[in-house]
């Protein structure tokens, strides 16, 4: 897929619907100053390249119980790589994987109980044909979460969180 390039309007509005997911556009269209069909056009723009990929709930893993986090890198067989990724879908705590270079084969984050459920994960896949070792990791805390935004930013050329370009919003409770 080719690089989608991104003004200052759409990083601000991808912004605002990461900000504020249960917002509606014409309240973000308002808010950004533009109508909502150019909001909507420019929306589909972006999920029809491929930018925008989703529009669910974020959800905390550890909320649903899964309180440790391990990075796990497998060394596989190569020729058998595609029947090992297929099964590596299957493992629901499996929160992704990779094709990585350097030692190792696949990088997995997986999301487990305790640290013997995390085992008992790593134990499943290693029963998997083609599957040769793994190496392990726990993580004890989490210094930057996954984010996008700061990314669509900078690509957008927007300077910063300082930086807003947002209407404040008007009505009950407000100073305008």
């Amino acid at each position: 897929m080719a690089r989608q390039g991104l003004d200052q309007l759409d990083g601000r509005m991808l912004r605002l619907l990461r900000e504020r997911p249960r917002e509606g556009l014409l309240e973000i269209a308002r808010r950004l100053g533009v109508a909502r069909g150019t909001l909507q056009a420019r929306l589909d723009r972006l999920t029809g390249s491929g930018v925008v990929t989703g529009y669910g709930p974020d959800m905390d893993v550890a909320a649903l119980g899964h309180v440790v986090q391990a990075f796990t890198t497998f060394e596989v067989d190569q020729p058998a790589r595609e029947a090992i990724a297929a099964r590596l879908r299957a493992v629901p705590q499996i929160l992704e994987a990779h094709v990585v270079t350097g030692p190792g084969d696949i990088w997995c984050r997986i999301a487990g109980t305790s640290n013997q459920h995390v085992q008992q994960v790593i134990d499943q896949v290693l029963e998997v044909p083609g599957v040769r070792r793994s190496t392990t990791v726990i993580a004890l805390s989490t210094v930057v979460p996954y984010r996008v935004q700061p990314l669509v930013d900078e690509v957008s050329g927007l300077s910063g969180p300082a930086e807003r370009g947002v209407r404040p919003a008007r009505g009950p409770g407000t100073d305008e």
